[in-house]
């Protein structure tokens, strides 16, 4: 029985994973998996599963095909369509809930998106300890008291004194006969990472640009987050001047003025050298924008900041332009011009709108690195 219901639970999880990975990039764009995250689990939606049954009616002989009708009618004359009738009594269609660990959804996501895992800098300055137990001693600790040894030491030791009966076995172990798990200490370098975030939240920025900048965010997170043990994010706003805010004020502020790019990239410098030494973090950039900056001499005031400061030191800077309205869209084709398409730590992406943030996550995240 066990092993039926084991089967049955692994064709379910496949059912589930494989409905999951059809939808993925409705449930990108929708957004409806940040609204329902838990602790570490979201919940999604799927259509109910049924399986098919036949069921035979009383009239054998006016089944399917033999009963009164022509060829090509439509059966469905005379029945209720959705929407129309009085209220009944029997219950309707339900879409099943069903919880994925943010692991398992990053998982999808990289399997979908053909991901590599990232190459991290490899941090040889933050060590974690990791007990490896690999013998067993005469002496040591009761936590680490080794009860199966312990037992067998004494019944070695009671066989060879001539004083064990098999008929009742009663096994007492003395002082000499206690064992001890013994272990090593390994010090395995720690990858830890930070996410810089930063958005331009000037008057031509709207909320769907918002929008879709959480959402690309949110999925963002969710791979990085498996890629590392630690992660520290930290928010950017700016439009003429920048500032360092909470990630609800990030996705929340409405500002009216004009844009200064460079006051985020040099907030974003300040910011690592104060807190985030870079021989001891991987650090990622991620910028989003309309593309308009206030004038020429800031855009190659960026353009010397991210060539001098930030692309040194950091493992990935990333730009996302999100299309408004308003946005003229120019600092892309700046970025382009100075970086080119295949500079090796920066990547660019054009985001349209909410169908096309699966393409940015792909550019974003498909260099490993």
């Amino acid at each position: 029985m066990y092993t039926k219901m084991e089967s049955d639970l692994n064709r379910f999880r496949k059912i589930v994973r494989g409905k999951i990975k059809s939808s993925l990039r409705k449930f990108i764009s929708s957004g409806d998996l940040i609204g329902r995250q838990g602790n570490k689990q979201v919940t999604i939606p799927i259509p109910r599963i049924d399986l098919p049954r036949f069921t035979f009616g009383d009239n054998q002989q006016q089944g399917v095909g033999q009963g009164k009708g022509e060829v090509g009618e439509d059966t469905s004359e005379g029945q209720p369509q959705p929407g129309e009738g009085e209220a009944g009594d029997q219950e309707g269609n339900h879409d099943l809930e069903v919880e994925v660990s943010m692991e398992e959804l990053a998982k999808i996501l990289g399997e979908e998106l053909a991901l590599p895992n990232i190459e991290d800098k490899g941090r040889e300055n933050l060590e974690d300890k990791e007990y490896k137990y690999s013998g067993v001693l005469k002496q040591g600790p009761e936590s680490l008291h080794h009860f199966r040894r312990t037992y067998k030491e004494a019944l070695k030791r009671s066989i060879a004194m001539g004083n064990y009966d098999p008929k009742n076995p009663i096994i007492i172990p003395i002082k000499e006969d206690k064992r001890y798990r013994s272990y090593t200490v390994i010090n395995k370098p720690v990858a830890n990472a930070v996410i810089i975030y930063m958005m331009d939240v000037s008057g031509s920025m709207g909320d769907e640009q918002k929008e879709i900048v959480r959402l690309t965010s949110f999925w963002l997170d969710t791979w990085l987050s498996t890629q590392y043990k630690g992660i520290e994010r930290r928010y950017i706003i700016h439009d003429a001047t920048a500032k360092v805010v909470d990630q609800d004020t990030f996705y929340r502020t409405k500002e009216s003025g004009g844009t200064l790019i460079s006051s985020a990239y040099r907030t974003a410098v300040k910011m690592i050298e104060d807190e985030f030494k870079p021989a001891e973090w991987n650090i990622y950039l991620f910028h989003f924008s309309d593309g308009d900056n206030w004038s020429g001499n800031d855009t190659t005031e960026c353009m010397k900041i991210l060539e001098e400061k930030i692309l040194p030191i950091s493992n990935l800077f990333c730009y996302g332009q999100v299309e408004s309205r308003y946005g003229s869209g120019q600092f892309l084709r700046d970025l382009v011009k100075h970086f080119g398409d295949n500079h090796d730590k920066v990547t660019l992406a054009q985001i349209k709108d909410r169908d096309a943030i699966m393409e940015s996550l792909k550019i974003f995240l498909g260099t490993g690195k």
